[in-house]
């Protein structure tokens, strides 16, 4: 039996970029403790994991995201 992969959200909205500054697109792959989640749960390719990571980053700096949930 073979599991149905997920589609890259990223992919499948034609999205080249990922906007660090668009906390509610970066809150979906935001775990509750403020993690990033593994792709392998949420279904992104490689390439926009990558972006990802470094666009919560970003946000993270520039205090748009929280480092830790209070």
């Amino acid at each position: 039996m073979k599991k149905a992969t997920k589609q890259c959200f990223f992919c499948s909205q034609n999205m080249a970029e990922v906007d660090y500054k668009d906390t509610e697109i970066l809150g979906r792959f935001i775990s509750s403790q403020m993690k990033i989640i593994d792709p392998i749960h949420t279904g992104t390719c490689a390439k926009h994991q990558r972006k990802l990571a470094r666009a919560v980053k970003r946000a993270r700096h520039v205090a748009l995201v929280p480092y830790v949930r209070k």
